[in-house]
């Protein structure tokens, strides 16, 4: 995320930056558009995460998809957004200076969504 006349934004070359310096699977959380959100919000949440997977695949990248209530069940992660950056603290001791303010909420949600890509590479029994 980068500031563009005061607003954040994603940028396209930072996801590129961080893809190649991983070069790991590409896991997204499949997401829906949710009623009562607004207009200009869901129009930059929707080109945010098409610049990703548009990134991902320009790289080359297979995109893999997992539904919340699937890496949430997998990763045994209580609900709500402390929930989450209890049981990302829990699974990543060495990172949890990143999970420790409740506006990283987000970063705990990719982190777990990671771990679960990780470790179940999408097979959960």
């Amino acid at each position: 995320i980068v500031e563009v006349r005061g607003k954040k934004v994603v940028s396209p070359q930072l996801i590129k930056n961080i893809l190649e310096i991983h070069d790991a699977p590409v896991w997204i959380e499949q997401v829906s558009a949710r009623p009562g959100q607004g207009v200009t919000s869901m129009f930059n949440f929707g080109k945010s995460y098409g610049m990703v997977l548009g990134v991902a695949a320009g790289l080359g990248y297979v995109t893999n998809y997992v539904t919340p209530q699937t890496w949430q069940k997998a990763t045994r992660t209580p609900s709500g957004k402390d929930g989450n950056r209890a049981r990302a603290m829990e699974l990543m001791p060495a990172y949890s200076q990143l999970f420790a303010r409740k506006k990283d909420d987000g970063r705990a949600d990719a982190a777990l969504i990671a771990y679960y890509g990780f470790t179940y590479g999408g097979s959960v029994d």
